[in-house]
């Protein structure tokens, strides 16, 4: 990992990890400094320090967006030992806490393939869970600087945090919103992410920087587009699945792709039949 910081608005910074193409904010106060999501594994997290403390000296307390491997995997090294506080919503902080293994174990066959060498730093990886949870939202005191933690709803996950900064006028998403590729729907609640992006669009302005999981910075209209594409795709699973229509139909018309509509269209479906 090459990269370093970037300032998108006063005293926020944006890290884009180059292999995976997920970002990393750094809010910066007067007393304390925030980091939002730690990455992938211990090695990652080592240099994503280094690139912290070229910015700034400040106490840091972290965020994961949510539990997957790429937002939080580097907690350990991050938060240190005695370990500074680390935020999540409850039930991400939950599934770090209770099935680590589980959560390792899957992550290392996700990237077996296409990034081994990532695989065998993650499953050397110690993890470490949230040390402070967060049920529907939590301010945080940076020192001169607010910080508002909010979970939305279920979307991306049943457990995404997104991350407001009001005075820089900067929301971080994690991936409830994506710019580099679809949305991921494996673990997803497809009826709901609309509603989810829709609470975290009244959090924006016109001028909102919104931070999203993966890829550049985006504006509000890229928001409200990507927003309207998962509105249509809850709207065409539920007349499907009324009309007892297979979920490869949905698929064929849906946007985003046959893939990512087919993965989110299964989920739904068992959603909509009581069974997840």
């Amino acid at each position: 990992m090459n990269a370093g910081f970037v300032e998108v608005a006063d005293r926020v910074h944006v890290l884009a990890e180059p292999l995976l193409r997920v970002n990393v904010t750094l809010v910066v106060g007067d007393d304390e400094a925030l980091l939002v999501d730690t990455l992938s594994s211990a090695a990652q997290a080592t240099e994503l320090a280094a690139a912290v403390r070229a910015i700034t000296d400040r106490p840091l307390t972290l965020v994961n967006t949510h539990h997957h491997y790429d937002h939080c995997f580097g907690n350990a090294v991050l938060a240190g030992d005695p370990p500074r506080p680390v935020y999540a919503h409850a039930l991400a902080a939950a599934a770090l806490r209770e099935e680590p293994e589980r959560l390792r174990r899957e992550a290392y066959e996700e990237l077996l393939a296409e990034h081994p060498t990532l695989a065998a730093e993650l499953a050397d990886t110690p993890l470490l869970a949230p040390t402070h949870t967060v049920h529907v939202e939590t301010v945080l005191d940076l020192g001169g600087r607010r910080v508002l933690l909010r979970h939305p709803g279920r979307g991306h996950t049943d457990a995404d945090l997104v991350v407001h900064v009001p005075d820089a006028d900067v929301l971080v998403v994690g991936d409830l919103v994506e710019q580099s590729g679809p949305p991921a729907f494996e673990d997803s609640y497809p009826l709901q992410w609309p509603d989810a992006v829709a609470d975290l669009l009244r959090l924006t302005t016109a001028r909102t920087v919104v931070i999203p999981g993966h890829g550049d910075p985006v504006d509000v209209d890229f928001v409200r587009a990507q927003h309207a594409e998962l509105a249509k795709l809850a709207w065409l699973i539920r007349a499907a699945h009324t009309g007892s229509a297979p979920p490869e139909r949905v698929a064929a018309e849906a946007p985003f792709g046959a893939r990512p509509a087919l993965v989110a269209t299964h989920r739904a479906y068992l959603q909509l039949n009581g069974d997840a």
